[in-house]
């Protein structure tokens, strides 16, 4: 693994989750009331729940734990303290969590410092029983639906994927045929999940409770099956990696870009006074406002500047000196 260089593949799927996840987080950012039975805005809310909530979330997730071994071990490499690095790390993420919990109290960023720390002895386990108890304790959890639980066995299944090197030596067939297998199971999972979906809103039902349960359980499995789809198409030369480049630079100012899609979302919500008043399809066309805005930004700062604003302070704050911010 070459110390500076940058895994492309990482970033893209850093902003293809981003892009996920601020779908979900419009809804209670927003308080969307619910939809009306059988009405546009409540086939928009199904879609959601069947293919985007709890999806994106958990990719972002492994991401995490994946760029934890890749950020260790390089700096290790180089001659510093990789561990007392991430603590520091970390310490900032929860400060930048604290802060974000009081406008978005959904937010993931303090779970992942108090995480990180968590799964922090496992960096010097041997990468098969990292990938064989991040695996167990992913099914048990996902079968109990215990959503806050799953983010330590995802992280520690990054770890195990850094230590595999899938990102630095994309495996193209084995990704293949393993993308092709999460599909199969995600179709079942997604049908079956689909055969609990409500029809009138605003009563919880048991059969509502169970659709949530079973939307949790195969959240991983269909993870997968976007996370290595999307990983095959960025890999292809061509059309397809010219469309996706705008998440490249997403991708590398997540930090920023998670925290200030929830400042979009909550200064559009006061400027046009949104707040229980807009529906969930609308919240569509909001949150694609908000990545051509994010789109532009990232790639105009990225062409000025070696770094995102918050992923600057960041580093500031991880290795106690100012680094260059200007190409």
């Amino acid at each position: 693994m070459e110390l500076s260089r940058r895994i492309e593949l990482l970033d893209y799927l850093r902003g293809f989750a981003l892009m996920g996840i601020i779908l979900v987080n419009a809804g209670p950012l927003l308080r969307i009331p619910e939809p009306a039975a059988h009405s546009s805005d409540a086939a928009y809310w199904r879609f959601l729940y069947l293919f985007v909530e709890g999806r994106f979330y958990t990719i972002f997730t492994f991401l995490f734990g994946a760029g934890f071994y890749i950020f260790i071990t390089r700096a290790n490499a180089k001659g510093r303290n990789g561990y007392v690095l991430f603590l520091r790390r970390m310490a900032v993420l929860f400060l930048f969590g604290l802060i974000h919990v009081q406008f978005h109290p959904g937010e993931a960023l303090t779970i992942y410092a108090v995480s990180g720390l968590l799964i922090l002895p496992f960096y010097k386990v041997d990468k098969v029983i990292n990938l064989i108890a991040g695996l167990m304790m992913l099914l048990v959890f996902a079968l109990f639906s215990f959503k806050i639980f799953m983010v330590l066995p995802l992280m520690l299944l990054g770890i195990a994927a850094g230590q595999y090197h899938v990102f630095d030596r994309f495996p193209l067939k084995k990704a293949a045929v393993f993308t092709g297998i999460m599909l199969i199971l995600a179709i079942a999972g997604i049908a079956y999940q689909n055969q609990y979906a409500p029809i009138n809103f605003g009563v919880e039902t048991p059969e509502i409770q169970h659709f949530y349960r079973i939307g949790i359980t195969i959240g991983p499995i269909v993870s997968a099956f976007y996370a290595g789809t999307f990983a095959l198409l960025v890999q292809r030369e061509g059309i397809l990696k010219l469309l996706f480049f705008p998440l490249k630079n997403y991708g590398r100012m997540a930090l920023t870009n998670y925290v200030s899609q929830t400042a979009l979302l909550l200064l559009a919500g006061h400027m046009f006074e949104l707040f229980g008043r807009i529906t969930y399809l609308e919240s569509l066309y909001l949150c694609l406002a908000i990545y051509v805005v994010q789109f532009i930004f990232s790639s105009f700062w990225l062409r000025y500047f070696h770094y995102g604003p918050l992923e600057w302070v960041w580093r500031i704050a991880t290795y106690m000196k100012i680094p260059p911010m200007r190409k």
